[in-house]
């Protein structure tokens, strides 16, 4: 848990920060180029040929950061500098609390399931424990579940106090924290190959025994070997 003192320090560097974004959002610029294409950057183009013009709130042809395409212009912009994440186990009271309030709020959030020993490992590396729920807005992180910082730590950031997600809006599945690696079967092991014969060997046959009948002219006498 964050101590008082620590959570009023970041609660103000999150604020100015905040407030400086919140006049970033204000030069959000509509470029069309040489080409007709259409662009949205916060800064003029560098094209001295391509026209810009402030680009309109809710301006639906604005690409959206991290897939949040289908989000009112100013909950994107919050969403995209200020992006939410947390990271949940099963049978946890607070998990679900803290899930409640983000979703009740309409703050769209990216959930990570912890479940496995790689998990927690990947975990405790990520927050300094393996305590859950854990969340993070932006850079803050967020050990356990207070409805009152949690809350402070969103309005500090930006987010509506009241939902803004459009109708067809879906979240995001729950994705594990460590994904896991397909299973590969293992390949069987190649059969041993026949003895092969030298190629261009001959076998050469004993040649079978002459078959002596009888005395010859040669053999008089009739001897057999």
């Amino acid at each position: 848990m964050i101590t008082k003192l620590s959570s009023q320090t970041l609660l103000t560097g999150l604020l100015i920060t905040a407030a400086s974004a919140s006049a970033l959002a204000q030069n959000v610029y509509r470029i069309v180029g040489p080409d007709g294409k259409v662009t949205f950057s916060d800064r003029p183009p560098a094209e001295a040929n391509a026209t810009a013009q402030p680009a309109r709130t809710g301006d639906a042809a604005a690409p959206a950061a991290s897939g949040q395409a289908a989000l009112p212009f100013e909950l994107r912009q919050v969403a995209t500098r200020y992006p939410v994440t947390l990271y949940t186990a099963a049978d946890c009271a607070p998990c679900a609390s803290a899930r409640n309030l983000l979703t009740s709020r309409g703050v769209p959030f990216s959930e990570r399931t912890v479940s496995t020993n790689e998990d927690i490992a990947a975990l405790q590396r990520l927050s300094g424990s393996s305590n859950v729920p854990f969340g993070t807005i932006g850079n803050q992180q967020m050990v356990g579940f207070s409805e009152s910082e949690w809350t402070q730590y969103l309005n500090a950031a930006g987010y509506p106090r009241q939902s803004q997600l459009p109708p067809n809006y879906k979240a995001p599945a729950p994705t594990p924290l460590v994904a896991v690696a397909p299973v590969v079967p293992a390949a069987s092991a190649p059969s041993a190959p026949a003895p092969a014969q030298a190629s261009g060997s001959t076998r050469r046959e004993r040649p079978a025994a002459p078959v002596n009948s009888g005395p010859t002219p040669s053999n008089p006498a009739g001897i057999r070997f």
